[in-house]
């Protein structure tokens, strides 16, 4: 398919205009997403977080169960679901993801109002920061008085490195260098407590545990969730640190988790029996996201081993992927065939890695064109907002026993879904594009200092914007103006 496209360019032309435009992803998040988290039911925190579980329709959970709508009453009825269901707990992952949230949204849109809430949001994470012991990661509302009550024991390194996801989204915007001190201080805990060398990994339970579980988002998600959003922004001698750490997690997942024979990652590799298809984490989705963060790293390092290791890898599994209804696949079933079930965040992946290598080759807008309508059309929820968790494939309907919000899914995925769509919609329709900072008084926006998210591009114009009236640093909003992403 993509040697005779590359070949005409008359058809390229027409993948290229019949691409969303930017100002749909722009309307997307305003319209879609911010239905449901713009509201005062998103942001008033119980127990100084925000609410880990909402209603589909946005409103607070009650706490009577007898009075839950039929989401959650489903949900806890299925054993495949009930696990996303513990409302005793308020959970700083779930929190952590609806501040990186606000921070996207002030990114793509300027409005300072959600980056006071991502700044509020950041000041709370501050909170359950502990001491020596990294981060708190829940806390119970039914204790008398409240508390943190996960002991350090049993705290695992992803809930760890999602805690830092908030912190490192404000970060990313604003430069704050005690926030940065903050990240800094839980991540050297991380990698004192869970990178265990005599294994070559990091642990899910701190290494002192008798714990065998080898998890590929043990590594995988503390590049993902903060290492590669902010390291570019580092001063030194951070940057640097940071870049050796990004190389080691990487010959990690490609040393001990990649498959040659699948050329895929295996998602847990504590025993033969789950190194299979159809087991948990190995699906399209770790195994996409794990190869476009590697060929991010790559061109961050400027090393080309990763690049061309993952570019490849990344193509053959969008070539799997895609169904002839032009929407993308789950995972492999154990018997070789494919799931055509819709998870939201596997969607979001197979999407954002397909716009990666798009950027350089308009051809995988051949898929995209289809996926992204399939995205608008039946993984948004058009009522009430936000993306349904599982839309079957069978009917394209949503599947009840998954709650639109949980403590596992809330709204990092369609928030950075939603920010890569509009960057790489620009680029590829050559225009320029817009995102925001709120940079202290010390510093100005330049190509030194600010790039665009988990991506690069030239700088073509910085507009001061005001003051960002309740930042301590004397910050001004600016709009940069980018183009030539890569």
């Amino acid at each position: 398919m993509y040697i005779s496209l590359r070949q005409n360019s008359s058809k390229v032309k027409e993948l290229i205009a019949n691409a969303l435009e930017p100002k749909v992803w722009k309307a997307h998040l305003t319209d879609d997403l911010m239905k449901y988290w713009d509201r005062e039911e998103a942001y008033t925190m119980e127990e100084g977080l925000f609410p880990t579980y909402r209603t589909n329709a946005g409103g607070v959970l009650p706490s009577d169960s007898k009075d839950w709508p039929e989401e959650f009453k489903a949900a806890v009825k299925d054993d495949d679901t009930k696990g996303l269901v513990d409302v005793q707990h308020n959970f700083v992952r779930a929190h952590s993801r609806q501040t990186y949230a606000y921070g996207i949204a002030f990114h793509m849109t300027g409005d300072e109002k959600y980056l006071n809430l991502c700044r509020e949001g950041a000041m709370a994470l501050v909170n359950a920061i502990d001491g020596n012991y990294g981060m708190h990661v829940t806390y119970n509302k039914v204790l008398r008085g409240g508390g943190w009550d996960k002991e350090r024991a049993e705290r695992t390194s992803q809930d760890l490195a999602y805690g830092l996801t908030g912190l490192g989204m404000y970060y990313f915007l604003t430069h704050d260098e005690g926030i940065l001190h903050k990240i800094i201080q839980v991540k050297d805990y991380i990698f004192r407590t869970y990178l265990d060398d005599s294994k070559g990994y990091f642990t899910w339970l701190p290494k002192q545990t008798e714990d065998n579980q080898i998890q590929i988002v043990a590594q995988l998600d503390q590049l993902y969730a903060y290492m590669l959003m902010i390291t570019p922004s580092l001063p030194e001698p951070y940057q640097s640190i940071w870049k050796k750490d990004l190389k080691k997690i990487a010959d990690i997942l490609v040393l001990q988790f990649y498959s040659e024979k699948y050329q895929f990652f295996w998602g847990v590799e504590d025993e033969p029996a789950s190194m299979s298809l159809g087991t948990d984490h190995t699906d399209f989705g770790h195994s996409v996201k794990t190869f476009w963060v590697i060929l991010k790293i790559g061109e961050l390092l400027g090393d080309p081993f990763y690049v061309e290791f993952a570019r490849p890898k990344i193509d053959a599994i969008l070539k799997d992927a895609y169904l002839e209804n032009g929407s993308w696949a789950r995972r492999f079933k154990e018997d070789g065939s494919l799931d055509d079930d819709k998870e939201w965040w596997i969607l979001a992946e197979l999407d954002q890695a397909a716009e990666i290598l798009a950027i350089h080759d308009p051809t995988y807008y051949e898929y995209l064109n289809n996926t992204h309508r399939y995205w608008m059309d039946y993984m948004v929820d058009k009522e009430y907002g936000e993306i349904w968790h599982m839309v079957s494939g069978n009917d394209n309907k949503p599947v009840i026993q998954y709650p639109k919000i949980h403590n596992w899914k809330t709204s990092l995925h369609g928030f950075e879904h939603a920010l890569f769509g509009y960057m790489t919609a620009s680029q590829v329709k050559g225009k320029s594009f817009d995102v925001y900072y709120a940079l202290p008084e010390w510093e100005t926006a330049s190509h030194d200092t600010v790039s665009p998210y988990m991506f690069f591009g030239n700088v073509v114009g910085v507009e001061t914007c005001g003051e960002a009236k309740n930042l301590p640093d004397g910050n001004t909003i600016c709009k940069v103006t980018y183009n030539g992403l890569h």
